[in-house]
């Protein structure tokens, strides 16, 4: 069974009815552990040793966050900027992550049509992500399409069960998967495997 780690962050986890449904239907998951970074680190003080032992037991990266301004939380980049570092994560010929499968789980107010090109974005959801892919490949980790879950103020309580249901299949499905399967990077989403 593969070892799933769950990088959490949430400046304001309390108003996420999405994320909270999200975090309930996987928590319970054995092989699963979420890392709360707004509730480790709410200073921002990140522990840089003890990400890197977490990072290090785990087969599978999951970066979850909401999607603002076209990027992630501050202290997500934050915890990029110092557990990413040149001699463990990347560069000098020490790559610790290598072979490691990594992949955003995001949500956004904005719909899915507004993630095209020509349309209100213009651009689509994996273009605003290639931040995380470049830096996980700069790191030889292998990138997965992202899990995403669009117009979240507009979801009805059904809705937002059903993604969360969605969200813990996929977890369950990767955590039991061979990681080399190509149906893992395949698709655009990943929410196509699980709906």
């Amino acid at each position: 069974m593969n070892k799933i780690l769950v990088l959490f962050a949430h400046p304001a986890f309390e108003r996420s009815t999405m994320h909270k449904s999200l975090l309930d239907h996987i928590k319970q998951l054995p092989n699963v552990t979420i890392n709360d970074l707004y509730e480790n680190y709410p200073d921002f003080e990140v522990d840089v040793e003890r990400e890197k032992k977490l990072l290090s037991a785990h087969d599978v990266i999951v970066w979850q966050h909401p999607f603002f301004w076209y990027s992630g939380p501050a202290l997500l980049k934050q915890w990029q900027d110092l557990v990413f570092e040149y001699g463990w994560a990347y560069g000098n010929e020490n790559y610790a992550l290598e072979g490691k499968r990594i992949f955003n789980v995001i949500t956004s107010g904005g719909e899915l049509e507004a993630f095209q090109k020509k349309c209100f974005h213009n651009s689509t959801i994996r273009d605003f992500l290639l931040p995380f892919e470049r830096t996980a490949e700069i790191c030889k980790m292998i990138y997965l399409p992202p899990f995403w879950v669009p117009e979240t103020e507009k979801l009805s309580n059904a809705a937002i069960a059903e993604y969360g249901r969605q969200y813990k299949d996929l977890l369950t499905l990767i955590g039991d998967s061979d990681l080399n399967d190509p149906k893992l990077s395949a698709t655009t989403l990943l929410n196509s495997l699980v709906t």
